[in-house]
């Protein structure tokens, strides 16, 4: 498996279109409170929009999409809504494995899932093993997901890997047990919706991403929104604990930031 390095230690590579772009998707009750609708509608809107975003993502050139769909407090809401976004997983892998696997995209689930039930494990299962060898983007949804867990589970299998080690274990170690060690580090994360916070999401990966806060609702959250948040990446300095002086002395001057930011 391809591991990739951490921002804190090495510095990566920065390109002007993000490779790896994380979403909180957040709004779908709101918007649909505001046209005096269901939840429900606006959870199903919501799946509309993560189909623009997958396509408008791949247009664009992102390797790598990461969308926050279920987090691990998501069980305190109601239970009827927490069974009706449950049926919408089910529905969504049913319908879009097939289609993702056409456009050449690999599907990742990460997150504590078996407590949704079997016949999600087994359609998560079945996706991934279709799309697996897909190279056009690697979309990821993480489902009963929680950054704290990602930390836990980490640790354990890394102690359980080496019983003879005690400590002195190095950040690659680690990483290479968190659930998305696959994937390099985010460059961009967005969240719509107006909340700005990452709320227990990729608490590791995080470290040296770019924030992209809006107050659209997700539903509303299109390809124009996309290249917004985009284009505010590009105007971004990515130092990663170096100088402004040292990023023109390497011969990236402010007029060349929006290429190489």
């Amino acid at each position: 498996m391809t591991t990739f390095s951490s921002s804190t230690r090495d510095i990566p590579q920065v390109k002007a279109v993000p490779r790896h772009i994380a979403i909180i998707m957040d709004g779908n009750g709101r918007w649909a409170k505001q046209r005096k609708l269901p939840r429900a509608a606006g959870h199903k809107r919501g799946v509309e929009i993560v189909r623009e975003i997958v396509k408008a993502c791949v247009a664009r050139g992102v390797e790598y999409l990461t969308l926050f769909a279920f987090s691990s407090e998501n069980w305190r809401r109601p239970e009827e809504e927490v069974s009706m976004l449950k049926q919408l997983f089910i529905i969504a892998l049913e319908r879009e494995a097939e289609k993702l696997h056409r456009n050449g995209i690999c599907l990742r689930v990460v997150g504590d899932i078996a407590p949704f039930g079997k016949k999600i494990t087994e359609l998560v299962a079945r996706a991934e093993q279709l799309t697996r060898a897909n190279k056009s983007m690697t979309l990821t949804i993480a489902a009963n997901y929680g950054g704290r867990w990602d930390l836990m589970q980490a640790m354990q299998h890394l102690i359980e890997s080496r019983p003879e080690q005690r400590g002195g274990f190095t950040e690659e170690e680690f990483a290479s047990h968190l659930a998305m060690a696959y994937a390099p580090e985010p460059d961009l994360f967005i969240r719509t919706g107006g909340e700005q916070r990452i709320s227990n999401f990729l608490l590791w990966q995080l470290a040296y991403s770019e924030f992209y806060f809006t107050d659209i609702l997700w539903p509303d959250f299109d390809a124009m929104a996309l290249d917004r948040a985009i284009e505010s990446y590009q105007r971004r300095e990515r130092r990663f604990g170096r100088t402004s002086e040292q990023l023109e002395s390497a011969g990236k001057a402010p007029s060349q930031k929006k290429a190489l930011a």
